[in-house]
């Protein structure tokens, strides 16, 4: 099954999910308001249902949510119209293509979204791409290989169909690859550590 078709398939169920988390999300969501301006333009990659966007959008000028799924968008969407959120727009799109022609914005955003990019340098290097020369890349995103325990668990749940392909992820792993694509790291921080979540701030080159 490719991505877009397992994440078709969990949309509904994304969206009952509650966050595992929510003191390490409000604090994440905090981080990322404290670095984006009103006249912003951002671009949300891997959007999912947009919850996280319709909380960041009222910060900005213009907020783009992108997602592979087909069904996550159409969940986001429905979202986006019951909260009249008129500078926000959802569209399906993967990371390659989540631009618009001659598009470029001030910040990118990648919550939850590196460890599952099939080439994380060349997707890093379409989100550099997007940006303006010193727009910000923010990033979140789970550091599995830093906890071997979770090597078994993953394999059963991919092979039972309940996860898609990923990477298991280092901490260091991260950074070095948002390093390597063209970026200045700014700012960095585990959100939650127990997992870790590997929050960065990083500026493009």
């Amino acid at each position: 099954m490719d991505a877009a078709a397992f994440w078709d398939r969990a949309a509904e169920a994304y969206a009952r999910r509650r966050i595992s988390d929510p003191g390490a999300y409000e604090a994440a969501l905090a981080r990322v308001k404290s670095r984006l301006r009103p006249e912003d333009r951002v671009l949300e990659l891997g959007c999912g249902t947009g919850s996280t966007a319709l909380r960041l959008a009222p910060c900005v000028a213009t907020y783009v949510g992108t997602d592979l799924s087909g069904a996550m968008i159409a969940i986001a969407e429905e979202k986006r119209r019951t909260s009249a959120q008129g500078n926000l727009i959802f569209r399906q799109a993967g990371v390659a293509r989540a631009a618009a022609p001659g598009e470029d914005v001030d910040a990118v955003l990648a919550f939850n979204l590196l460890h599952l990019l099939p080439d994380l340098a060349k997707g890093l290097g379409s989100m550099r791409d997007v940006l303006r020369p010193g727009g910000v890349f923010i990033s979140k995103t789970p550091a599995i290989g830093e906890k071997w325990r979770y090597r078994p668990v993953v394999a059963a749940m991919r092979a039972l169909g309940k996860l898609p392909a990923m990477s298991l992820l280092k901490v260091a792993q991260i950074d070095r690859a948002i390093a390597e694509a063209g970026f200045e790291i700014l700012e960095t921080d585990l959100l939650p550590p127990s997992l870790p979540s590997r929050f960065v701030v990083a500026r493009k080159r």
